[in-house]
């Protein structure tokens, strides 16, 4: 037997719902947000693999590399991977709305924060998670004087 998702009516503890691990998916990231008027759900950013969002109830705006756009129940989009993808989902209306993002699961998962020049690295392993600065960056050398010698 199946166990159904009801996307409608699904209670998420922390704002979000984890539907993939919900569902032992290890194929697909997919997640349920209620995003409080006045509120977003995550910064502007973009990621390597190609993102979807359903608009489940409420309004949203979403902020692209084109301007903002409205989106209503029922309205589904396709992020492009790479900077062409990016997006912040908001909510400007008076009323909560929820919506459904989905990609695939492939790690690492990289995502570029182009208003704070930042970018996040999860490999799978929390305690290797990394979120820096890109300026803070070092060339891949850094530190490895000698890596070319057999000592």
């Amino acid at each position: 037997m199946i166990e159904a998702l009801n996307i409608f009516t699904a209670e998420k503890p922390a704002g979000r719902l984890d539907v993939a691990s919900a569902a032992e998916s290890s194929e697909t990231a997919m997640y349920i947000y209620d995003i409080a008027p006045g509120e977003s759900s995550s910064p502007y950013h973009y990621e390597y693999v190609e993102e979807w969002l359903l608009v489940v109830a409420g309004t949203v705006t979403v902020r692209t590399p084109d301007g903002e756009h409205t989106l209503d129940p029922g309205d589904l989009v396709r992020f492009p991977a790479g900077a062409a993808g990016a997006h912040k989902i908001m909510n400007k209306s008076d009323s909560l709305a929820r919506t459904l993002l989905m990609s695939s699961s492939r790690g690492p998962v990289v995502s570029v924060y182009p208003d704070s020049n930042k970018i996040g690295v999860w490999p799978g392993e929390p305690t290797d998670d990394l979120i820096f600065v890109r300026d803070t960056a070092v060339p891949w050398s850094h530190g490895e004087e000698g890596w070319n010698k057999a000592d």
